[in-house]
């Protein structure tokens, strides 16, 4: 049973696989949190909420002073209602006050999960997957309802919440803030662990102690970010890669958000994600509803790498969708690298007919095929082809990549214009913009107001020309500049500071009609590479470009870091040319190849202009990665040596039936005298036998679990090492 209701207790029990998540109601109608942790049988209340009085926490009914929601663990709090911490939530009314109290009216369970109204979110493909249930408060006073929404994957550790706010009054109201989860803990004895980064620099791990205070991560670039990821950890103190709780939390949203932490007076903890309230407003009319975007909240009691497998199952098979969610990805080769936007048709065939020499599946045609664009001056918005690259169109270049037995991708960036554009000079109210001040550029553009129905529009139709004219199977959507000057031409001055959410709002409409238009087209998000690396697009499209930073050495803590929450098979990886061109740092092809192997691999270099050896070794990568593929795409994900903690790194890929695995490891930079190594694997059946692939060892699965598999001494920089177990 996933949701338990003890109506004399009034308290609700979720349970998953192996956690359980308790809240109840008590005094008058006020939802308070028990407990979030290992599973339980039955909440009996062995560690009751406790009442004591404290002083300046002031008390909702003066004849108790022992009970103020200052000190009561919350499930959406407000405040100013002798609540002083950070609130969920928080409203204003035309009379400009803030106060609310929300109080229990009603509960409805059901099996299954909603769809989300205009917004991404996790699903279920049979009813009995999970359970959902929605709890209704309301202030009576100003006619608010908040339902709270909980659904629990039953077979899995996986808990989802999201908030709908209607206004049930007779006046509008505005909301000034809607996070989508907000969870008291009664202690806090935790660590923080987010991903923080910058372009080309994406999703590096830190973790540090939490304080008294607030303390946490947002963005406020109208886009989920490379500087901060939507996803922040609670670990205890104990805690690490294998041992111990975690608490994940993960919005599902490609916007403005924060993800925050608080300590109080009393060492509890407060932890909020949601939609970011800076610079944010909704008005409320009569009627009307808020949706907010769902949180993902997933809790292990074996480490940081129990709570990413549990988050890479459910992301690989019920948030990612579509044809190719369980279809191995294919092998590519990107051009931009080779040419970047000096290209002609014949150049691009040329690199196709190598990458087919090779063994490769798929080529992409990156930025520089339409409008008049050799820079990135101008162009964006005109999708038409450019004939002076391309003298016979992109179906001519796209039907004879086929021939060659190749499939054809295409790059786009919709959601921009040139200032230097015929969209531009024709329509230049469709850009972001505040009346009378200065339209500042990045990279030469302008963000388009997707707010905008019609402009939304113009981009589906546009899109939906260019990929009905030709067999293209693959595109790669990017965005490369962040938002400045927020605001709309079309929406009124109580509206201005909806635009960044209703930006996404569009976004989300954009894709949900261009992706169910062409279900059979395999589509990559990119923002600048990892910039937008969340849920929310990868409930779209089901891989990402992973960052601008191909150099191998980068990539391993960009991969690493990435792996926290997101699966392998979303993560695009490509082996690039030396020197590398953006670190101009040289590195083995081996080690090249073995980075890229663990995500989607493909290429990003002129295959034209390589020597017989490297033709040789591409060759043998590209087998290497058709014989592990379904492996790497599919299989459970163990880190077992972190990038961020020394010279080295080692991580590994098991199947789910525990029969094959293949393990990386990585050596950065050779060390004067370096000790004799051993790496302990993971993931395997303790009770079974191992074959070495390539060899006649067989090793037992406790051997290789517990005694470990010795390490090779190399000599050099850039190393790195590649097993292959098969169960006999």
């Amino acid at each position: 049973m996933g949701i338990i209701v003890d109506a004399g207790e009034r308290v609700f029990h979720l349970q998953g696989k192996d956690t359980s998540y308790c809240l109840q109601i008590v005094r008058d109608g006020y939802l308070a949190h028990l407990y979030w942790g290992r599973k339980i049988k039955t909440y009996s209340g062995s560690n009751p909420i406790r009442f004591v009085g404290r002083s300046f926490s002031p008390n909702p009914d003066p004849s108790d002073r022992t009970f103020s929601l200052d000190t009561l663990p919350q499930e959406y709090p407000a405040y100013g209602n002798t609540d002083f911490r950070a609130p969920a939530y928080q409203i204003q009314l035309e009379n400009g006050a803030t106060i609310t109290d929300l109080r229990y009216q009603k509960y409805e369970i059901y099996r299954g999960k909603p769809q989300l109204s205009g917004l991404p979110a996790t699903y279920v493909e049979d009813e009995r997957e999970a359970e959902t249930v929605e709890i209704t408060l309301e202030d009576s006073l100003i006619g608010l309802r908040v339902i709270l929404m909980y659904t629990v994957f039953e077979h899995d550790n996986v808990i989802t919440r999201s908030v709908r706010l209607q206004n049930h009054g007779s006046q509008p109201i505005k909301i000034l803030r809607a996070l989508s989860a907000s969870i008291d803990f009664r202690d806090d004895q935790f660590d923080l662990l987010t991903l923080y980064g910058a372009h080309i620099n994406e999703r590096n791990v830190v973790k540090r102690s939490i304080v008294p205070g607030i303390q946490g991560i947002e963005s406020r670039r109208g886009a989920s970010s490379h500087q901060q990821n939507p996803f922040m950890v609670l670990m205890r103190k104990n805690a690490d890669e294998d041992h111990g709780e975690v608490y994940g939390f993960n919005l599902v949203y490609s916007g403005n958000f924060t993800a925050q932490v608080e300590v109080d007076q009393f060492h509890t903890t407060r932890a909020l994600i949601g939609i970011n309230p800076f610079d944010f407003s909704w008005y409320l009319e009569p009627g009307d509803f808020f949706q907010t975007p769902e949180a993902v909240l997933v809790y292990s009691h074996e480490g940081l790498g129990g709570m990413s497998r549990t988050y890479h199952r459910q992301y690989r098979t019920r948030l990612c969708r579509g044809t190719h969610r369980d279809l191995l990805r294919p092998i590519l080769v990107n051009n931009w690298e080779a040419t970047y936007m000096k290209f002609t048709a014949e150049k691009i065939i040329e690199i196709a007919k190598a990458g087919k020499e090779a063994g490769i599946e798929l080529l992409v045609l990156d930025d520089g095929w339409f409008g008049k664009r050799d820079n990135d001056k101008s162009s964006l918005g005109d999708w038409e082809v450019n004939t002076h690259k391309l003298p016979r169109g992109l179906k001519d270049l796209a039907g004879r990549v086929r021939k060659l037995g190749m499939e054809f991708g295409l790059w786009f960036e919709p959601e921009m214009v040139s200032v230097d554009s015929k969209l531009y000079r024709q329509h230049p109210d469709w850009c972001l913009h505040v009346p009378d001040r200065n339209r500042s550029e990045g990279r030469n553009q302008l963000v388009l107001d997707l707010s905008r129905k019609e402009v939304c529009d113009f981009i589906i139709g546009a899109v939906t020309k260019i990929l009905a004219s030709a067999p293209i199977t693959y595109v790669k959507w990017d965005m490369n500049r962040h938002m400045t000057e927020i605001g709309s031409a079309a929406l009124p001055p109580e509206r201005q500071r909806e635009t960044a959410h209703r930006y996404m709002l569009g976004l989300y409409y954009v894709l949900e009609e261009i992706t169910s238009r062409f279900p059979d087209v395999l589509f990559e998000s990119c923002s600048g590479g990892g910039g937008r690396f969340d849920p929310g697009m990868l409930y779209y499209m089901p891989q990402v470009w992973t960052s601008d930073n191909t150099d191998a050495v980068s990539r391993l803590k960009i991969q690493y870091g990435t792996s926290i929450v997101y699966p392998a098979i979303t993560m695009g990886a490509h082996v690039s040319a030396v020197p590398n061109h953006q670190m101009h740092r040289d590195t083995s092809f081996e080690l090249r190849g073995h980075v890229a192997m663990s995500g989607n691999f493909g290429y990003e270099l002129d295959l034209t202009k390589l020597t017989a050896k490297e033709s040789v070794q591409i060759k043998e990568q590209v087998q290497l990665y058709k014989d592990i593929r379904v492996l790497v795409q599919f299989g459970d994900f163990y880190r077992l040596l972190s990038p961020f903690e020394g010279n080295l790194a080692a991580w590994m890929f098991v199947t789910e039936d525990q029969s094959e695995a293949v393990v990386f490891w990585y050596q950065v930079l050779a060390e004067p005298n370096a000790p004799l190594a051993t790496l302990r694997l993971k993931g395997l059946n303790p009770d079974c036998g191992y074959q070495e692939i390539g060899t006649d060892k067989v090793y037992g699965g406790d051997e290789l679990l517990y005694t470990g598999i010795a390490i090779p001494r190399v000599r050099g920089d850039f190393h790195s090492l590649l097993w292959r177990f098969k169960r006999v």
